[in-house]
């Protein structure tokens, strides 16, 4: 397992270097830059260089119609894998989502290529998996791992990703699931520092002398991230929701957000790409409060424009880049506050990661990101104290991740990774017991008392002339009725309420308490009877099931 995972982690690094220089190698035609430029480092572009965007956009949105005409089917992400479908992602999803995020990412929209790097290596090792037949609890530590060493790869930050994987992806930390996570982040990051491929990371030198009411305001650094994360999350969600309702062909959604963005990279051309080359020019330049405010203004329209209409990438660098604003006018915020200071750019590493837990999630996938860039441990004391303070803020007024809360607006309720999927298959109709006893509701309580004798059986389905179901007849009524004369029909009870085997296990557990019942039938559409489930039978498989999830959780057998 663990030399495998390792040779998905490889796999991973190598898909990740792939979309990084394509990415690059279209940036380099559209926009003129060289091949050891960034992007949005640069300070001036000629006004028609910026015409990428729309039609960036107008390209992305014939791709995915021709896409949409073939498959119909919304492609799944590592985090939704793991919670909903045991680890189990399409590879022809996923280079689609790859294909989707490159074009995003390569015409200059303001998204980033992580969400790809995740969704490849995530693949990669869903495919793996199935040709092993691997059981539910490793597929999910796979895609955890192959997510994780994508990340770990673009960063080259082996315990980034391997955190990545396990607060994000697969949303625990077993000491089961940590020899093939570590294995594929380090075989990751390995594979990308072997080839010389140029981080995302920003290496920076800090300085050291923290106290402990640096901490103190290191925590209210984490405050603000987690209030603005939100409003970035949710000024997403309502651009959404306008452009889906807004009149006119959906596909040109991406040609007019591409003009947009196109009108906001000619004033601020740092808004372009994710955002690399900007963070970079940035730390160094010792910017003014006011030019600081007006680069995170412009970069946030410029996030939420891009995803906003349609345009497919994630806000994991985004919201580091804008963290690292937040940090820095934080800090000179303060320093007009007298006997409050911080250093600017440790507050920006802080900024940094405090957002970025904010909005992606993962206190120490973070705080290790803040480790591996600065070797700075005290500073990553500092970030893991106000990435707390900002996971916290967030679960409690939110409660969503960016990636979760996507999920939530198409209609999910999961809130992260972990497991709910085997909630879903427990279905009434994999859990009823076929062989129901029937009866026709005419029959007399004679004929009932000839076929069912006393102690043969509990309930009985009632059925009417077409076959279709009547009710439930109790044998115990029947006995005690004394006429036997009298109809099965006027036994009958519960003639409104049964179940239907798509059925979960929530919403059967539900309908006996509301029926009172300790047995439904279930029935089809077309009120056919499949089969009959009692609340004992219930009860008992979702105590095993929530069992073998709690065996597979802390990696026993």
């Amino acid at each position: 397992m663990v030399v495998i995972a390792a040779a998905v982690g490889a796999g991973a690094g190598v898909a990740t270097m792939a979309i990084g220089a394509a990415a690059h190698g279209i940036q380099q035609v559209f926009y003129g830059i060289g091949a050891d430029e960034r992007l949005s480092a640069q300070t001036h572009l000629a006004p028609h260089r910026f015409l990428a965007l729309p039609l960036g956009g107008a390209i992305f949105a014939m791709v995915t119609w021709l896409w949409s005409r073939r498959r119909s089917s919304r492609p799944v992400d590592p985090v939704e894998a793991n919670a909903l479908h045991g680890g189990r992602m399409s590879m022809r999803d996923s280079l689609f989502v790859g294909l989707q995020t490159l074009i995003s990412n390569g015409f200059g929209a303001s998204v980033g290529l992580e969400a790809a790097y995740a969704q490849l290596g995530g693949a990669i090792a869903s495919l793996t998996g199935r040709s092993l037949s691997l059981r539910r609890s490793d597929m999910r530590t796979f895609v955890g791992a192959g997510a994780g060493a994508a990340i770990a790869a673009a960063f080259d930050a082996p315990l980034t990703g391997a955190f990545y994987a396990f607060e994000i992806i697969i949303g625990s930390y077993t000491v089961a699931n940590l020899a093939p996570v570590a294995a594929a982040a380090l075989a990751g990051a390995l594979v990308t520092h072997l080839a010389n491929f140029e981080p995302l990371a920003v290496r920076v030198v800090t300085a050291k002398d923290l106290s402990l009411s640096h901490y103190l305001l290191f925590a209210g650094l984490g405050l603000v991230s987690g209030l603005f994360g939100v409003a970035i999350m949710r000024l997403v969600g309502w651009t959404e929701a306008f452009t889906a309702k807004a009149p006119g062909p959906k596909a040109l959604r991406q040609v007019v957000g591409g003009a947009l963005l196109a009108g906001i990279a000619f004033a601020v051309p740092q808004t372009l790409s994710a955002g690399h080359g900007a963070m970079r020019l940035d730390l160094a330049a010792h910017l003014a409060i006011g030019a600081l405010v007006f680069l995170m203004v412009a970069k946030t329209s410029a996030s939420v424009i891009a995803l906003g209409f349609g345009f497919r990438g994630g806000l994991f660098f985004a919201s580091l880049y804008l963290g690292s604003l937040l940090g820095d006018i934080y800090a000179q915020a303060l320093s007009h506050i007298h006997g409050l200071t911080l250093d600017p750019l440790a507050a920006s590493m802080v900024g940094m990661g405090a957002l970025a837990v904010a909005v992606v999630g993962g206190p120490f996938t973070m705080s290790f990101l803040v480790l591996e860039t600065t070797a700075d441990f005290s500073l990553t004391a500092a970030t893991l104290t106000a990435s707390l303070v900002a996971s916290l803020f967030v679960r409690e007024t939110f409660g969503y991740s960016f990636s979760t809360w996507r999920l939530h607006l198409r209609g999910e309720t999961i809130r992260s990774a972990h497991d709910v999927g085997w909630l879903r298959t427990l279905t009434a109709g994999r859990m009823m017991r076929t062989d129901a006893a029937t009866i026709a509701a005419s029959a007399s309580l004679a004929e009932f008392r000839r076929r069912f004798p006393l102690g043969s059986t509990r309930r009985v389905i009632a059925l009417d002339d077409a076959g279709r179901y009547a009710g439930i007849v109790a044998v115990s009524k029947v006995y005690a009725d004394p006429d036997e004369e009298r109809k099965v029909e006027e036994e009958m009870m519960l003639q409104a309420d049964w179940l239907t085997p798509e059925m979960s296990i929530k919403e059967v557990m539900s309908a006996f308490d509301r029926t009172a019942s300790d047995e439904l039938a279930v029935l089809n559409d077309t009120h056919e009877v499949l089969g009959v489930l009692t609340e004992a039978y219930a009860t008992r498989r979702y105590a095993e099931e929530l069992e073998k999830n709690r065996r597979d959780l802390i990696g026993g057998e």
